[in-house]
């Protein structure tokens, strides 16, 4: 017969009580199993069978408080009858938790320990949230340590083989019925691009803790500006010049152009200035890549965004042409709208939305009513770097830029 007894865990608790039995008189229990739930002044814990066998007695009742040591019930293992106070009987169960489980090894069974997994508990919390075995994930850190993007890699992959199942499906002619008809009439396949739009705002919202800024810019000097380049021959768009204006902005204000390595714990402050354009699609959104906006004229910035857009469009863009990007703006002001949350564009720490630009009624600074052409905007950044003050001093620099555009033809560089 086993001693099932109440096992102090480590944590100064010297009585417990007994919440509910999970089994009862009679029933058989394997290895493990757990017994009876016990509240502690920390926890609930489980208490799991140190063998197998089957419930002889049980000495509480459910809402009893027992103190460490003391027998809560007893296990018949089948083994031949010995004195009670022989130690081979006398077996003190340990609590099993969700995070911890304590057993005490039995003479006739064999544990395996649970592989040892290298990885920080906010990996481990994405790899919950995610239905993830880390214990079965290749870690590609250093020692075999699991990091966020192994997981994420793991969850692609499992989506990718669903969306292959899902395509031989809808081929099998097993499926071609009347009933298919209705059913495909009313749903819009999940895959491709879409799909992997999903799984990158996914893993941009579990990992990053998003704030975004509000604020509202006058392009009336920059639109007028425009309409003199059009008057000189040259067609030159408002996007270019607030490409360029972030380039200026993101060199005095380098956290926005940043990366945050969470495993060695830095920052890393990028060089280099590889501004993302989010592009409407009719296949999702997709964000092509003008690298170092910083180097180039306004000129040279609208000809690229022009043809990346266009090859964007028609779905002819390379993986280098989408890859490496620093920063990411949002021009949705075309389609409407005033304001948004975008998600930022992990593993960057920033991103700007340009909404509608609008003719509205302003107060000048001799208290005169001008009607001013409005744009709002919205930033959203990681609050881990980047705090809210330093969300205000980089759209007031932005907005400086804008409102006064011929300052921003003095960087060439």
């Amino acid at each position: 017969m086993v001693e099932v007894k109440f096992h102090d865990i480590g944590e100064g608790m010297t009585e417990g009580e007994v919440v509910s039995y999970l089994v009862k008189v009679g029933d058989s229990v394997k290895v493990d199993q757990p017994l009876v739930e016990m509240q502690t002044d920390k926890m609930v814990a489980e208490i799991p069978s140190p063998t197998a066998g089957i419930v002889k007695k049980i000495h509480f009742s459910e809402g009893s408080t027992i103190s460490i040591g003391q027998v809560i019930l007893e296990i018949d293992d089948g083994k031949e009858e010995s004195l009670s106070s022989s130690p081979e009987k006398e077996v003190s169960a340990g609590l099993l938790t969700p995070e911890k489980k304590e057993v005490q090894p039995h003479s006739q069974t064999t544990k395996i320990p649970p592989k040892r997994v290298i990885a920080a508990p906010h990996t481990r919390r994405i790899a919950r949230e995610h239905d993830v075995n880390i214990e079965q994930v290749v870690g590609s850190g250093p020692a075999g340590r699991v990091t966020d993007e192994d997981i994420f890699r793991v969850v692609r992959e499992r989506e990718e083989k669903v969306d292959t199942r899902f395509v031989e499906m809808e081929s099998s002619p097993l499926l071609r019925s009347t009933d298919e008809k209705v059913i495909a009439d009313h749903t819009v396949p999940f895959s491709g691009i879409r799909k992997q739009i999903a799984i990158k705002m996914t893993e941009s919202l579990a990992r990053i803790p998003h704030v975004t800024h509000f604020d509202e810019v006058d392009l009336t000097n920059l639109l007028e500006l425009r309409e003199e380049l059009r008057e000189a021959g040259e067609n030159v768009s408002v996007v270019a010049f607030f490409l360029k204006a972030i380039a200026i902005t993101l060199k005095e204000f380098p956290l926005f152009n940043a990366q945050l390595d969470e495993e060695k714990n830095l920052i890393r402050l990028l060089k280099d200035y590889h501004i993302g354009l989010a592009t409407n699609t009719d296949k999702g959104l997709l964000v092509p890549v003008l690298r170092e906006v910083d180097k180039k004229s306004i000129k040279d910035i609208h000809e690229e965004m022009k043809t990346l857009t266009k090859k964007a469009q028609e779905h002819k863009l390379s993986v280098g042409e989408m890859k490496g990007g620093t920063f990411t703006i949002s021009n949705v002001g075309p389609l409407g709208g005033i304001a948004a949350t975008p998600i930022i564009n992990h593993p960057q720490t920033s991103i700007i939305a340009f909404h509608k630009t609008k003719r509205t009624p302003v107060v000048t600074e001799n208290d005169e009513i001008a009607i001013r052409s409005i744009m709002t905007m919205s930033l959203s950044f990681d609050h881990r770097i980047i705090d809210g003050a330093d969300a205000v001093m980089f759209t007031n620099r932005f907005i400086a830029l804008m409102e006064q555009p011929k300052t921003i033809l003095l960087y060439l560089r």
